[in-house]
């Protein structure tokens, strides 16, 4: 079987694509209000790529010129055999940042094993330090799991820990405050991320929107915000820090500060779709190719059209005609 040859992807714009999501499942232990819906249900396991097809992918996308990875969900610590998928994507050459978004609420028992198999990086997602409120927007009791987590995964040695908050008003907004102050007790990366209409009608959820504007203006009431220089593998976040604060703060407004100008990244899909948007329905069937022979060239081709339909824009809005249908637990968000 012939290899892909190292041909870095870029797209129309010159935009080089250099990082890849992958949805290792859709499944999680959490019903999170702006992820899952009444109507979501779990897709069939014979149509979740295996892990063998999730490592074969990589391969061949680092042979593209991918150089980061960060492994998703649903809750990717949920899926058996995920401590045996980062150790042997840790050994691929040329990855030189693997990370994974996690509820957490599994760290605790698996934060020192994946640390040892090569995890370089953690997310957390947590959208508040109530434990009530957090069984009221997750619809689980769990926060004292997470919490444990989120400490086992310091002790074990990851840094720098990244908490992920999306803000919705009315549900969450009045935990900034509490929030942001994790930055100040620890050396975590506070990450306030705008609320996205993903699989539900974006007029409705108008209500809940919260901008980053409206964020940084109650962050700025605590103290003054220092801005902190982007370094070569950050990602879309504007970076602060609260002087004398250990940890820092970054704003990702998806809606209404986009950033597509300089997104470099693509997405596999847990049931075997690549996307080049979060926030489009767009996407290439790849799960087909792998399970009918193909090659390499021929899955890197798969990618090279993939990446050729990244647009200029995303078209995802409150007020436009634009929805996005897919669930974002399958997406890899």
């Amino acid at each position: 079987m012939k290899t892909a040859p190292h041909c870095p992807l870029s797209d129309h714009r010159h935009r080089v694509i250099s990082y890849l999501r992958v949805s290792v499942t859709d499944r999680c232990n959490l019903r999170c209000r702006y992820c899952m819906t009444s109507h979501t249900r779990w897709l069939p396991k014979g149509h979740i790529l295996t892990l063998e097809e999730i490592h074969r992918m990589v391969r061949i996308a680092v042979g593209l010129g991918i150089t980061k990875v960060r492994l998703t969900g649903g809750e990717p610590l949920y899926r058996k055999g995920i401590v045996g998928l980062v150790q042997k994507l840790a050994a691929e050459p040329g990855i030189e940042d693997l990370s994974m978004t996690t509820n957490g609420t599994l760290l605790a028992e698996k934060a020192s094993a994946l640390k040892a198999a090569g995890l370089k990086r953690i997310n957390i997602s947590l959208d508040t330090t109530d434990p009530q409120g957090f069984a009221e927007l997750t619809g689980r009791d769990l926060f004292s799991a997470v919490w444990q987590g989120i400490m086992t995964a310091r002790e074990v040695g990851f840094t720098p820990i990244k908490i992920n908050a999306v803000v919705l008003r009315g549900c969450n907004d009045d935990q900034i405050e509490a929030l942001a102050d994790l930055s100040r007790r620890y050396p975590f990366h506070v990450r306030f991320i705008e609320y996205m209409p993903i699989a539900t009608d974006p007029h409705e959820a108008e209500h809940f929107f919260f901008p980053i504007t409206e964020i940084a203006q109650r962050l700025e009431k605590m103290g003054r915000l220092l801005p902190v220089a982007h370094e070569r593998l950050d990602g879309p976040a504007q970076r602060y820090r609260f002087a004398d604060a250990p940890g820092e703060i970054g704003l990702i407004g998806s809606m209404s500060s986009h950033f597509c100008d300089t997104c470099n990244r693509m997405r596999l899909t847990a049931d075997g779709h690549l996307r080049p948007c979060l926030l489009s329905d767009e996407e290439v069937n790849v799960i087909d190719a792998l399970r009918q022979g193909a090659g390499d060239e021929e899955i890197a081709a798969i990618y090279a059209r993939a990446v050729a339909m990244k647009k200029g824009h995303h078209r995802l809005s409150f007020t436009g005609d634009c929805s996005l249908r897919t669930k974002m637990a399958s997406i890899g968000g």
